[in-house]
C-alpha cells in the first residue's frame, strides 16, 4: 500500500480516499489533519465518526494521562518492532481501515486482552489478544484465529518435502510448512501505548508462526497518544451473557 511509504502528499492522498469534505467556515476547528475534519468508519456493522474532541483545553485523564509506569515490565519498546514490519502512526492507521479492512484485505487488530478492550477501542478494530498468537500450533483457539486471518492448512505436496529435506541436507533444520499464507490479510496490530508489550508480542509470535513480515503493521503509539490526541474511542457492544446449563432431572 503505497502511501504508508510516503509522508509528502499523505494528507491530499487521505483526503481523497476518504471521501472527506474539507472543513470551511463553522465547522470544526480541531481537525484530524489541515483538509481532514473527520473520518466515518464502519465498526460492528454501524458507521463511527472519527474525530478529534474539539475542546482545544481538553486533557486526559485516568490511566492514560500516566507519564511513568515500572520498567520492567512496561518499558519503552523500539519504533520497529521487527525486521520488515512497518511502524505506522494514525493518519496511515485510518487509511490502512479506508483501504485495506472495509474492502475485506486487512484487519485492525486490538491486540489487548478483553478486558481492556471492553473498556474502549479504536473504531473498526477487532479484539485477538496477543496471548492467542502465542499458543502452539494446532491449538484450537490459534488455528481458529488463523482462519480469521485468512491462513490456511496445506496439504504438503512430494515437491516440498524434497526440498526440505535438501535444505536439511545441508543443516537449514528447516520443515514442511503447515500453512499457506497466500491468501492471508494484511494486520495493523495495536495495544495501550509505546510502554505496552501485548502488540509486539503478538507480532513476534505471527512471525514465529510464518506469517510474512510484508503483511503487518505496528502502530506504536496505541490507545494513549489515540487518547492524547482527542481522537474518537468506542465501547464494544457486550456479549450476551451465555444461559446457564439446564439441570438434569433428578434420577428416581
Amino acid at each position: 500500500m503505497g502511501t504508508l511509504h510516503r509522508s509528502t502528499g499523505l494528507s491530499l492522498a487521505l483526503s481523497a480516499l476518504l471521501f472527506v469534505a474539507a472543513a470551511g467556515p463553522g465547522q470544526a476547528a480541531v481537525n484530524i489533519d489541515e483538509n481532514l475534519p473527520y473520518v466515518d468508519l464502519q465498526h460492528e456493522g454501524k458507521s463511527v465518526r472519527v474525530e478529534r474532541v474539539q475542546d482545544e483545553e481538553n486533557v486526559i485523564t485516568g490511566g492514560f494521562a500516566k507519564t511513568s509506569r515500572k520498567c520492567p515490565p512496561f518499558c519503552i519498546h523500539a519504533m520497529h518492532v521487527a525486521p520488515g514490519v512497518v511502524t505506522v502512526g494514525e493518519l496511515e492507521l485510518l487509511d490502512f481501515v479506508k483501504t485495506s479492512v472495509e474492502k475485506g484485505t486487512g484487519l485492525l487488530i486490538d491486540a489487548r486482552t478483553p478486558e481492556w478492550y471492553e473498556k474502549g477501542t479504536i473504531p473498526a478494530s477487532v479484539n485477538i489478544p496477543f496471548y492467542v498468537f502465542q499458543k502452539p500450533l494446532g491449538d484450537a483457539e490459534l488455528e481458529k484465529a488463523l482462519e480469521q486471518l485468512g491462513v490456511k492448512r496445506r496439504a504438503p505436496g512430494i515437491l516440498d518435502k524434497l526440498w526440505v529435506w535438501l535444505r536439511n541436507l545441508f543443516g537449514a533444520n528447516a520443515k514442511v510448512p503447515e500453512f499457506s499464507f497466500r491468501e492471508a490479510k494484511d494486520l495493523l496490530l495495536w495495544c495501550n501505548g509505546p510502554w505496552c508489550d501485548q502488540s509486539p508480542r503478538a507480532i513476534k509470535a505471527l512471525l514465529a508462526h510464518g506469517y510474512p513480515a510484508s503483511k503487518l503493521r505496528y502502530y506504536r503509539g496505541g490507545m494513549q497518544v489515540w487518547q492524547v490526541l482527542g481522537l474518537t474511542v468506542v465501547v464494544p457492544t457486550p456479549k450476551p451473557a451465555a444461559e446457564p446449563a439446564a439441570a438434569e432431572p433428578e434420577k428416581k
